[in-house]
């Protein structure tokens, strides 16, 4: 299978780089969105209305928010399941593991589908230096390598079809913990009259160190406070996939108190 007719499904933060990347890479990819191209500066000219985007599809990259908007992609308004040269589905958006592994269930059988949610926030995707959590076939996985590459520079394939999902609202689990904790650490440092840059510096190099810290400053969202559209508020949402796919009888109250904090996030 040759990868053309390469399909970017909600040009957003991610989804928007991660087509310039491809278009950059020489791949003829297109991209889809409800917003209107012109929204898109550069890319607009590689937008496409719904009838000639699905028309182009062989490979399909869906980068939307959450679970409604990936069945009205698939299923939905969009339909792009049924699209006619359809060959593989991609699933790049970070959702619950039982949403994406029951996908399996209600697309028809040949068409190929990896689970690939990414890492790395929008400063990643814009340097094409995304860590991508793969699930799939082995051959199918190897085959659409050369997207990956392109859009990303870290690639963990963790097993069949559904563990890269189930790994990336793991890993975004440790990540909104981080997220919260940072932020009270940040708050209560500024009650104590420490300056942030140089409490920063010191967490970067010290035991306190991590993902959220060390990119304080580059992070799009490191100082937002909770809102639905915003990446505070899809962080509540991934916790929410997290303890969608908990082991039985599993406890819980760490991430919900995790969840909550991040809730109640003020801007910085």
């Amino acid at each position: 299978m040759s990868l053309t007719g390469i399909g970017v499904a909600g040009c957003g933060r991610m989804g928007a780089p991660m087509l310039a990347a491809l278009r950059a890479a020489g791949f003829d990819a297109l991209g889809f969105d409800v917003r209107p191209p012109e929204e898109f500066g550069p890319l607009a000219p590689h937008m496409r209305p719904l009838p000639e985007f699905g028309a182009h599809l062989r490979t399909l990259i869906t980068v939307v928010r959450d679970i409604a908007q990936t069945d009205d992609v698939l299923f939905g308004a969009q339909n792009l399941a049924t699209a006619p040269n359809l060959q593989s589905v991609i699933i790049s958006s970070t959702l619950s593991p039982r949403y994406v592994t029951d996908l399996r269930n209600r697309i028809p059988a040949h068409i190929t589908l990896i689970d690939a949610p990414m890492s790395g926030a929008a400063i990643a995707a814009e340097e094409a230096r995304l860590s991508f959590m793969l699930g799939g076939d082995t051959d199918a996985l190897d085959r659409h390598q050369p997207l990956f590459d392109v859009m990303g520079a870290h690639f963990h394939r963790m097993g069949g079809f559904g563990t890269g999902m189930q790994a990336k609202v793991l890993n975004n689990l440790l990540a909104a913990s981080n997220t919260a904790m940072t932020r009270l650490v940040l708050d209560w440092a500024d009650v104590a009259g420490i300056d942030e840059t140089a409490l920063l510096s010191l967490i970067h190099t010290s035991s306190g160190q991590n993902w959220f810290a060390s990119g304080f400053n580059d992070i799009e969202f490191a100082r937002d406070g909770l809102d639905p559209e915003n990446t505070i508020g899809i962080l509540v949402k991934d916790v929410a996939s997290a303890l969608d796919a908990a082991p039985p009888d599993a406890d819980t109250t760490l991430p919900e108190t995790v969840q909550a904090a991040i809730r109640a996030l003020r801007p910085r």
